[in-house]
């Protein structure tokens, strides 16, 4: 997230004395990615955010593979997750590899008081389809709803509040950091004219609120597949201002504008954010191809060296039956797959689609938990058969 940006007060000068009006020095946090070769920011905090009062023992999060079954078209009923009240133990994780983790969520309530979480371990993509309320961190406060993406970056402590208490989340936690596609970007990081979002896209934090509290206030954090409870005595929002280019923010579905073409365009131009061998685009409503004898489906294709997710968010959906709100699909590498029986010649003459739906592509094979086989839909991977 290479845009600088600044909220409220800072010193003129980096590393250098700022003093509170009681004479005592701000703390000077450095947020750093990738050692300090990469983005950071700088935060000044009242107290130093080093002072933790207790520990305890860590307990397991770590996803567990169910079977060994990975060649297999399947699908998965998203919405089949059932709601929870704490919004940790809320996040499932369905599928994932050593470079990603897919979940879905049905949290009724939000982290609040004094809890916090912090993801040590990955950068998470919290695509919102159900629900809206304020993502609340260190960098101030961002409100989102319904088609919204919430970027946050590892290490970012946060609470999530929600004004509704029906919330569904589907969860992207990334091993790498997550950023826009380079061919968006200019050699020195502006987004590009042809980019199908910009900078006036990127909704950033807001409303700094400095928490000067002492008290016990509870960090769970996440490392290597590992809660930490870690108690510190102050409260952790208690920043005064920051600068920098490494910061969460939200950018929302609605706002991707799609590429089109004259004939069927490839999944790349759907494409809204890079990581480390996978991506995520954005299927949004657009105009069909308009050469007079265009085939709006997809072609069949092979995943020859990639996993393919679809998560199925609203609209209707011309190479598949039965598509449901929050339906998962799983095409691995391997075996080719396409449009369902019928639908090819459904599609000729349509002239647009409504369709939403994330898409995840991994370069390496997803294994699945069983949290999803328990909301999988047998039979799926026949579907192909005519009727």
């Amino acid at each position: 997230m290479a845009h600088y940006y600044s909220l409220g007060k800072i010193p003129n000068k980096r590393h250098t004395q700022y003093r509170q009006e009681n004479g005592k020095l701000y703390a000077e946090q450095l947020f750093s990615t990738e050692g300090f070769s990469s983005n950071y920011s700088l935060l000044y905090h009242v107290h130093p955010p080093t002072v933790i009062i207790k520990t305890e023992e860590p307990y397991d999060v770590s996803p567990k593979a169910a079977s060994d079954n990975i060649l297999k078209h399947r699908s998965f009923q998203g919405f089949s997750v059932q709601p929870n009240a704490d919004y940790l133990k809320s996040r499932k994780v369905v599928l994932f590899n050593n470079d990603v983790q897919l979940a879905l969520a049905a949290p009724t309530k939000g982290l609040e008081g004094n809890v916090f979480f912090k993801n040590a371990d990955a950068d998470e993509v919290i695509f919102v389809h159900v629900g809206e309320g304020t993502l609340k961190t260190q960098y101030g406060q961002i409100p989102f709803g319904y088609g919204d993406y919430l970027v946050i970056p590892r290490g970012c402590i946060y609470q999530i509040e929600f004004k509704t208490e029906e919330n569904r989340l589907f969860i992207v936690d990334s091993f790498s950091p997550v950023t826009f596609p380079k061919r968006y970007l200019s050699r020195y990081g502006q987004l590009l004219e042809n980019a199908p979002f910009c900078e006036r896209d990127i909704r950033k934090p807001q409303d700094l609120e400095t928490n000067d509290i002492k008290g016990e206030f509870l960090i769970n954090t996440k490392k290597k597949g590992l809660m930490y409870p870690i108690w510190y005595g102050y409260h952790p929002f208690d920043v005064v201002g920051w600068d920098g280019c490494e910061y969460p923010y939200a950018i929302s579905i609605h706002d991707f504008e799609p590429i089109t073409g004259r004939v069927h365009q490839p999944p790349p131009v759907h494409q809204h954010f890079d990581a480390h061998n996978f991506v995520i685009c954005s299927f949004v409503p657009r105009l069909f191809d308009y050469h007079p004898l265009s085939v709006p489906a997809p072609y069949h294709h092979s995943n020859i060296d990639s996993d393919e997710v679809l998560y199925y968010v609203d609209g209707d959906f011309m190479s598949r039956k039965h598509v449901t709100k929050g339906m998962i699909t799983l095409h691995p590498s391997g075996i080719p797959h396409g449009p369902h029986p019928g639908t090819v010649e459904k599609s000729l003459g349509a002239k647009e689609t409504l369709e939403l739906a994330v898409m995840v592509d991994t370069f390496h094979p997803l294994k699945m938990t069983q949290e999803a086989l328990s909301i999988e839909d047998e039979g799926y991977a026949l579907s192909w058969i005519e009727d």
